[in-house]
């Protein structure tokens, strides 16, 4: 028979068993294998399963299934279903690829790659929306359907809000299977696996499923899938040993679910016996409320039965994050918790709101919600803590100065930081290293005539000392600022410049002054420089007026905005002292006061030296208010030889 006679003949085979109802074997279809677990990040510390599926393959011999994180080998399963392999995900914000890989007897190999996203953290900015999930009960305790956004009263610390959404179709949810695997369960192992099936049968198929068993500890995470038979297998697998920390895995469940975007619930299973937690009650009802997480508990005894104290706790732990408690005697009424539950999530109803206090002062408040003009029953969370502003991550640069202006050499542990009088952590500290991009502004007034000559001089040495990774822009006054260049590591054209230059007019300081700075503003890296001399004050060449058309407190302001280090020389006595060292102070740079122009190549090479040994602190603030306002950041030294110069605080940012 030829080649393709044999293939038609093949082909013909399967189509007529088919056609009889006849299933050929598994070996004959095409086998597929899939990671069902994980299906995405759940922030759970510990041992993570990740569980693959093989279809279409039913041969007695099972085939080995190799597992790769980033491609690197992990481990592989050779014994058959369920295949799985233990790994520990070290840092959940990383992106990781999971590959599953089935070798068939054939030789040939099929794998499922599966990209887990990292985890992602945001800052909250505002307390924009709370979402309330609620059960609404007649007398009897009927579930209550089909209500509007006009039959639901919503108050918070008893003032009433307007409701945004009111909706009783639910999206997908995230049900955490916390399953107690300590040594006094054991003896209830069996009813817990038999009715685990009865609670995720009624759940939407889009609904994730994650599987943590906790002793002292949570230990392996199954997990969120939605694929029941993987939920079912890591309930097997579950192995009884240890003793109990109930509230301290309810916490570390709850800190590590509160970055999921999905809806979340917690069943915890449990027998009530709690030996080892650390935490405290209120410190757990406070995780699972302000992170949203309703809890249902469903606890039963185990080997010396539940304690009326135990039972107590449980049924608080459910009251108070707007879930149920059951305790079940038997298997019989074990699954009927179980039913409970997922005939419960069917029914409640998301109603959201705009809280009228937007303040995030990490407050609780209280939520009632109410039908008014019935007699129903409403089980909702009992309130939220609002959201606490994120701390302002305070950066400051700043220079020591020792005996004779020598910048000495400072370590971390040489500082002290204080915010408005109040000590920071510093945790950021490192030399300014970055290119420094200049501003020279330099005064050619009439006055400056007779010193001409060594002020040229003067700035040529300057510019050839600068490092080839600055940036130099120049900027000469007399009666008007002129912006010779913007910016940039060539020389060339500041050279030109200075050689041509020629005092005449008067002296419009505060304009170039503002003009310097608006040339830095577009600087995004790197430190930010101005270096400006002059020997005299702001005047016109007839020495009658101003010589800007810029005040000085528009300088000031610009100063804040552009946050540029000002380095001032004033040459001889007519200069205005004052508000050059104002500058000086405001922005972290320093001021000098030569009597004349012969000492001006020092001064140049005075402000490079510092430049070139300065400092970057940074710390998060106590203070979180976000106000606008100016603080007050003092760096001290711990050498009583060595003063700090700094910039001297910063403006918190604004709501």
């Amino acid at each position: 028979m030829t080649r393709g006679l044999a293939r038609l003949a093949a082909v013909l085979g399967v189509s007529a068993a088919l056609a009889s109802g006849v299933r050929p074997h598994a070996h004959q279809l095409d086998p597929r294998i899939r990671i069902t677990s994980p299906l995405g990040r759940a922030g759970l510390p510990g041992t993570i399963r990740i569980v693959a599926r093989v279809d279409g393959w039913t041969q007695e011999r099972p085939i080995p299934v190799n597992f790769y994180v980033d491609k690197l080998f992990l481990s592989s399963d050779t014994d058959g279903p369920p295949y799985d392999a233990l790994w520990t995900d070290e840092n959940p914000f990383e992106k990781r690829e999971l590959i599953a890989e089935a070798e068939l007897a054939s030789g040939a190999k099929v794998r499922d790659v599966l990209d887990l996203k990292p985890l992602e953290v945001e800052e909250a900015a505002d307390v924009r929306s709370v979402a309330v999930e609620a059960t609404v009960l007649d007398d009897k305790g009927h579930f209550i359907k089909d209500l509007t956004a006009e039959n639901f009263a919503v108050r918070e610390n008893g003032t009433e809000q307007k409701l945004d959404l009111v909706m009783q179709n639910r999206d997908p949810a995230l049900f955490a299977l916390l399953v107690d695997a300590s040594q006094s369960m054991a003896i209830r192992s069996d009813d817990v696996r038999s009715a685990a099936a009865r609670l995720i049968a009624p759940l939407g198929k889009d609904d994730q499923i994650l599987v943590a068993p906790f002793s002292r500890t949570i230990t392996s995470v199954t997990g969120p899938t939605t694929d029941r038979a993987t939920v079912l297998e890591a309930i097997r697998a579950i192995r009884h040993s240890g003793g109990t920390a109930i509230l301290d895995a309810l916490g570390e469940a709850a800190r590590s679910l509160a970055t999921l975007p999905r809806r979340k619930a917690i069943v915890l299973i449990t027998d009530g016996y709690d030996e080892h937690s650390e935490s405290k009650f209120e410190q757990t009802t406070e995780t699972l409320r302000s992170n949203g997480i309703t809890t249902y508990v469903i606890g039963f005894g185990g080997i010396a039965g539940i304690s009326l104290k135990g039972e107590k706790l449980l049924a608080r732990l459910a009251d108070d994050t707007g879930g149920r408690a059951w305790f079940p005697r038997d298997e019989r009424q074990l699954l009927a918790a179980y039913d409970a539950i997922a005939t419960e999530v069917q029914h409640k109803y998301l109603i959201t709101y705009t809280p009228q206090d937007q303040n995030r002062d990490g407050t609780w408040r209280t939520i009632d919600v109410s039908v008014p003009g019935s007699t129903f029953r409403v089980r909702a969370r009992k309130g939220y803590t609002a959201p606490v502003a994120p701390p302002i991550r305070a950066s400051l640069e700043f220079t020591g100065v020792g005996t004779g202006s020598v910048a000495p050499v400072i370590t971390r542990d040489d500082i002290i930081v204080l915010e408005d009088g109040e000590p920071q952590e510093i945790d950021v500290f490192q030399e300014a290293v970055l290119p420094v991009t200049f501003m020279l502004a330099l005064d050619s007034s009439g006055s400056m005539k007779r010193s001409a000559a060594q002020a040229q001089e003067a700035a040529r040495e300057f510019i050839a000392a600068m490092r080839l990774e600055d940036q130099l822009g120049l900027m000469l006054f007399g009666n008007k600022p002129n912006a010779v260049h913007a910016p940039t590591e060539r020389r060339d054209a500041s050279l030109k410049a200075i050689d041509e230059y020629v005092a005449d007019g008067g002296t419009a300081l505060y304009d170039a002054l503002y003009d310097s700075l608006e040339q830095l503003a577009s600087v995004k890296n790197g430190r930010r420089v101005v270096v400006v001399v002059t020997d005299g004050r702001d005047e016109n060449a007839a020495s009658d007026g101003p010589g800007s058309l810029r005040t000085w407190d528009e300088v000031l302001a610009k100063l804040q905005q552009t946050e540029a280090a000002v380095y001032a020389v004033g040459i001889g006595s007519r200069v205005e002292r004052d508000r050059l060292q104002q500058l000086a102070d405001r922005s972290g740079g320093a001021a000098y006061f030569p009597t004349d122009v012969t000492t001006l190549a020092s001064d140049y090479h005075r402000i490079l030296d510092e430049l070139r040994r300065r400092y970057i602190v940074g710390y998060l603030s106590t203070n979180r208010s976000r106000n606008g306002r100016w603080r007050a950041v003092e760096i001290r030294a711990r050498q009583k030889d060595v003063a700090i110069r700094s910039r001297g605080g910063y403006y918190a940012p604004a709501q």
